[in-house]
């Protein structure tokens, strides 16, 4: 099989782990050519981005686009996710987006669906029949039960619990240590706080914290002041 020069979006610390896991599906079987990183800014990199191996910005993509094969989307917040994959795929619209998927990580992929652009971390656990839409993001040590559902762009922070049947909305981020229970429903662009649990459905736009988990009072009226 050739190999493909893929090109990570992004430079902080997701972009490092799926560099990390390039290397390790490379270790298991040679498929990606890891050229480096590319950043909207580069003048904006901070203090936690990498900067070695860091190609140029968006505009080295358009100059660079015969010598790239497929793109990788190196960064953890669900909005700019979506963003950026809207942003890009305009630009580029032969470019790839390949599923990846760390090789630790165990799955029933005779009956997953996994959207172009989408992640799975170390060490994930996904049951049967798992659907992962386009561009989402499972990070390390998540569970997946059987027929969950992860909508576009939605990111699911390390060692969260995904109970069978979850329908996870599009935008959302679901964070660390976080669990939400059998055949619940989270809305779209929500926020399900760190380490909360979620025991009812949750409606779309909204923050929730706690245990069990509730709406945030704070958050509500941010919104209710725009």
């Amino acid at each position: 099989m050739k190999r493909k020069r893929i090109v990570i979006i992004g430079a902080g610390g997701m972009a490092r782990e799926v560099a990390s896991a390039l290397h390790w599906i490379n270790r298991a079987e040679p498929r990606f050519d890891f050229l480096g990183y590319v950043v909207s800014d580069v003048s904006r990199l901070g203090g936690h981005d990498t900067r070695d191996r860091v190609l140029g910005g968006f505009s080295w993509l358009e100059q660079n686009r015969s010598s790239v094969d497929a793109l990788a989307l190196g960064v953890g917040s669900p909005a700019t996710r979506l963003e950026l994959a809207a942003g890009i795929t305009a630009l580029l619209k032969e470019i790839e987006w390949p599923a990846l998927i760390h090789p630790t990580a165990v799955i029933d992929l005779d009956s997953a669906q996994l959207g172009e652009g989408c992640f799975i971390g170390a060490g994930t656990v996904a049951t049967v029949n798992i659907a992962l839409e386009p561009f989402a993001l499972v990070n390390f040590g998540v569970t997946l039960g059987h027929e969950v559902r992860i909508g576009r762009g939605s990111v699911v922070n390390p060692g969260a619990n995904i109970s069978g049947g979850v329908v996870i909305g599009e935008g959302v981020l679901v964070g660390t240590g976080a669990q939400i229970l059998q055949y619940l429903q989270v809305g779209s662009h929500t926020i399900v706080g760190a380490g909360a649990v979620v025991t009812k459905n949750v409606e779309s736009d909204a923050t929730v914290v706690g245990v069990p988990a509730r709406p945030c009072r704070a958050a509500k009226t941010a919104a209710a002041g725009k």
